[in-house]
């Protein structure tokens, strides 16, 4: 399973990184429906913080976002988002040996996606408090600088008449 598949099929939607069903059932290679029927048929494992239903309206922007959409059609009902924990859960619905394989490349990517924001994070912090500390240090440079970039004053030409 190419890693670069699991990453582009995580979206954020609801301020929380998802996967949609539709994605899901690919990966695991069942029907979206039978996927969808063995979560319903365990429901109590799915509150709400690890799946939601998109609106038709996210579902449209969504859809919009896409050019080429590979969901086809007219749907009757829109897909599933399951968080990372809802994708955890589905392990214990869906048991064939395809899906337990796929759930534990999805689970690596989400903890490979978790450390590069948190490395990122860092990163940006760092960057701040050197810019802080940077620019007080180096205030007099920087002033230096600018004025070696404006342009020369044109010199004045003399007014009237010379004879050469």
């Amino acid at each position: 399973m190419p890693a670069r598949r699991i990453e582009q099929a995580i979206l954020v939607i609801r301020g929380h990184r998802v996967m949609l069903s539709t994605d899901l059932a690919v990966l695991y290679g069942v029907e979206p429906k039978v996927l969808i029927q063995a979560v319903k048929r365990n429901i109590e494992r799915f509150p709400e913080d690890f799946m939601f239903q998109l609106t038709r309206d996210e579902f449209r922007i969504l859809k919009s976002q896409f050019v080429t959409s590979s969901w086809g059609g007219v749907r009757r009902a829109t897909p599933y988002a399951f968080t990372e924990q809802g994708v955890a859960m589905l392990s214990s619905v869906l048991r064939s040996k395809q899906a337990v394989q796929v759930n534990v490349e999805i689970m690596r990517t989400f903890v490979r996606l978790r450390r590069i924001l948190a490395e990122n994070a860092a990163l940006a912090r760092r960057f701040d408090e050197l810019e802080k500390k940077y620019d007080v240090q180096f205030k007099g440079v920087f002033d230096a600088i600018r004025k070696l970039m404006q342009p020369p004053e044109p010199k004045k030409k003399p007014i009237g008449f010379r004879p050469d």
